[in-house]
């Protein structure tokens, strides 16, 4: 019964840039938020080496050190951590929240779900162990520090013909290598790749290794030619995946609305989803832009849309709103 259980104010699911930031405004506001982070806390980052397109990292910053100052910050204020899966919720449209950690039932008045995204991998050896040394998932994080250098762009949609127009920008020669002839990328996304001169096309080719020089970095690519069986090896700089991104959204399939590829789906200009007191951040909302500038940017949103939710909305008649016995002061609206 939840008359006999504490309700928290807010609960955020992932912890990320998103799920951090929604954190640090949330605490801020006195809500002592709980956020209930994952064994994979940190989100993408924790797997990127160096940061240099954050604000206010002149000298950049490692992925990992970010996201624990992100962290720290949040905790600072008041923030509480639990370092565990969600194992599933039961959401309800303006009612008590339910978030379970195995049988462990944690309630709120209102959730802001932060879990992310993760690359889509292709599963051949060399690539989570070449990771930060030559394999990425992320042109516009790290095609900078190819300069002058060979890289291939592995994918054929339009993910891989914006990172390879960017990354094109500076390296020396970059190969997109594409499984079939023919590319799923839109005519126009397709032909501005053509257009530019460092950029030609292997096709129908599939990495099946990748593989490290001397050095420990990455030295070269196993291909294999889909037509025929033949392999060959590619010498490459680096290699960037763009074969798309999964949402980590399948605990709330079925419950708030996702789009077909499986993103949550909010109401424009805000991070409400279909259900009162339910909010969602970052990259499990983000199709296109996946960075963390922008998840953080987001999580803020949806820290300032809960807060303000709590302070507008009369309590769910079936929830006994109360933080421990004592009130909890909302902060008025800004910005």
């Amino acid at each position: 019964m939840t008359e006999d259980r504490k309700v928290e104010n807010v609960i955020v699911v992932g912890g990320g840039p998103a799920g951090y930031t929604a954190a640090l405004y949330t605490a801020r506001a006195n809500l002592e938020p709980l956020v209930l982070e994952g064994f994979q806390w940190g989100g993408q980052l924790q797997n990127t080496t160096d940061v240099e397109n954050y604000p206010g990292y002149p000298e950049g910053i490692m992925g990992p050190e970010m996201m624990s100052q992100f962290r720290a910050q949040a905790e600072r204020f008041g923030t509480r951590f639990v370092t565990d899966d969600v194992d599933r919720v039961e959401l309800s449209d303006g009612g008590v929240q339910k978030v379970y950690l195995g049988d462990e039932e944690h309630l709120a008045k209102t959730v802001i779900l932060a879990m992310g995204a993760e690359p889509r991998r292709l599963g051949v050896p060399g690539e989570m162990e070449l990771g930060g040394r030559g394999v990425s998932t992320c042109g516009v994080c790290d095609g900078a520090f190819f300069k002058d250098q060979r890289v291939i762009v592995i994918g054929g949609g339009d993910s891989a013909m914006e990172d390879s127009i960017f990354i094109s920008k500076f390296a020396s020669q970059l190969t997109v290598v594409n499984r079939r002839d023919e590319f799923r990328a839109s005519k126009i996304m397709f032909e501005r790749a053509k257009e530019r001169g460092n950029i030609d096309f292997k096709t129908p080719f599939v990495a099946e290794e990748f593989v490290a020089g001397e050095d420990g970095k990455l030295g070269h690519v196993r291909l294999r030619n889909t037509d025929t069986g033949e392999t060959e090896d590619l010498e490459t700089d680096g290699a960037f995946i763009a074969i798309g991104h999964i949402p980590k959204s399948e605990i709330v399939v079925g419950q708030v609305d996702t789009d077909e590829d499986g993103y949550i789906v909010t109401q424009p200009g805000s991070t409400r989803t279909n259900l009162a007191g339910v909010f969602a951040v970052g990259d499990v909302v983000d199709h296109t832009y996946r960075q963390a500038v922008t998840a953080a940017g987001t999580g803020c949103m949806g820290a300032l849309d809960a807060e303000w939710y709590l302070r507008d909305t009369p309590p769910s008649p079936e929830a006994h709103w109360m933080t421990g016995g004592e009130p909890v002061e909302i902060a008025p609206k800004v910005g």
